[in-house]
């Protein structure tokens, strides 16, 4: 099937980046345990060049990718830097355990935007055995926290859930639970990172690659979030800048592919079903 080709911009939406690979907890489901990549911590001046090279250019940062952003104990200095640039937005995934409530106070000073809570239980025992190695009360009290403080401060809350199988009365009282704290309440899927037991190509499209930019610890650049293994490198900013990684030949080559629906062409894709129910023919 001939699929229609996107319209890419020439700046990102989206930039993640990876400035450490530590994680406080040890989820099963989770594909953080398995990284080795070195080193463990970004240098200080890859993550500024990242920042540098795209100023004044409205990007919203993610500062992080496969670890859990606050066991970065420069973060709240990352984030001021990243605000130094007044058209930059600053927004996280975290398991809120670290979270503290001056760490919150601090935050929302410096202007963060959005942030996401996995708390993937309503039941301290369940959530106990999925998110292993975090303490349930404290998630909840730094989550119920931040979602207080963030109303006066026009920033956007969201807490989630994984559907896990079995769990659609506990989904019920999560929602119930969280939806008068929290700006809003999400019920995710457990997704599956490429090369995950898949074993056929899904010919379709991908909507990851059309606005978002992706940095490993290290200063390479990757398409994809989950591209746990470094299977499909697209530069390095130690010696390129980030827009001509965005705007080069590598990543040219490889949205070709996918406008196509040739995930055949792309190693880590090959192995990918994301998006395998969208209907590309009507996404714009």
């Amino acid at each position: 099937m001939k699929y229609k080709r996107y319209d890419y911009k020439k700046i990102p939406d989206y930039i993640q980046i990876e400035t450490n690979i530590l994680c406080n907890a040890k989820c099963d489901f989770c594909t953080q345990n398995q990284v080795t990549r070195r080193p463990v911590q970004m240098e200080n001046r890859v993550w500024e060049k990242i920042i540098d090279d795209t100023r004044g250019l409205g990007i919203t940062y993610r500062p992080f990718l496969l670890n859990e952003p606050f066991t970065d104990e420069r973060m709240l200095d990352i984030c001021k830097y990243i605000k130094q640039d007044k058209t930059a937005k600053i927004e996280f995934n975290t398991n809120a355990e670290l979270l503290t409530p001056q760490k919150t106070d601090q935050l929302l000073g410096i202007g963060v935007e959005i942030m996401r809570f996995s708390i993937d239980g309503y039941y301290e025992d369940k959530y106990n055995q999925r998110r292993k190695g975090l303490n349930f009360k404290t998630v909840v009290s730094n989550t119920e926290y931040f979602c207080k403080q963030a109303k006066n401060h026009n920033v956007h809350t969201d807490v989630r859930m994984i559907a896990f199988p079995g769990t659609e009365e506990e989904q019920k009282l999560f929602i119930k639970k969280w939806e008068s704290i929290a700006e809003k309440v999400t019920i995710t899927s457990l997704y599956k990172y490429p090369w995950e037991g898949q074993k056929e190509v899904i010919y379709k499209p991908c909507l990851k690659i059309r606005s978002e930019m992706f940095f490993y610890v290290d200063g390479r650049a990757t398409i994809c979030c989950w591209d746990t293994s470094e299977r499909a490198i697209i530069g390095d900013v130690k010696e390129q800048s980030v827009l001509n990684i965005w705007n080069g030949e590598t990543l040219r080559q490889y949205r070709e592919y996918l406008d196509q629906g040739q995930r055949d062409k792309i190693i880590l894709c090959s192995r990918c079903d994301a998006y395998q129910n969208v209907k590309f023919e009507t996404v714009e």
